[in-house]
């Protein structure tokens, strides 16, 4: 009996899309993570990017719990002397919605090139509406 390795040609990825309304931010990306990586197939594969592509929407709609809103910061920096900047998760949520989502999933996915491969295939909308009907995305259940 030999152990089953999936490789590139072999991988058939769907599409799912996700309604994150109400939802908390860190057990969406969770899900979201798992299913980038292909870890919900019984073919998963380690060195291999058997995921699945994810579309979230309402992502303006999403649930911070606890103090989270105020006392969460999102910094950056601008790559100049000094240039350390940062926004409240209140702030992020009015001005980028999607980037909150897309932060938490990206901090959850392995860091090298597979995973920047993986984080691709993550589309954030911060409305109901998203271009990707004509893939026939399913429900993903969270």
């Amino acid at each position: 009996m030999k152990s089953y390795m999936a490789t590139p040609e072999t991988v058939n990825p769907e599409w799912f899309v996700v309604d994150v309304q109400g939802l908390p931010v860190g057990r969406i990306a969770s899900r979201i993570a798992s299913v980038l990586r292909g870890k919900h197939k019984p073919t998963y594969t380690p060195h291999v990017d058997a995921g699945d592509f994810v579309v979230v929407v309402n992502a303006d709609k999403i649930r911070l719990t606890g103090n989270k809103l105020d006392q969460k910061m999102y910094f950056w920096h601008t790559g100049f002397p000094g240039g350390i900047r940062g926004r409240s998760a209140r702030e992020m949520i009015d001005q980028k919605p999607e980037e909150v989502i897309k932060i938490a999933v990206k901090g959850m996915l392995p860091k090298n090139p597979l995973g920047r491969k993986m984080f691709g295939k993550l589309k954030v909308y911060a409305g109901a509406e998203h271009p990707h009907a004509a893939q026939q995305p399913l429900p993903l259940e969270v």
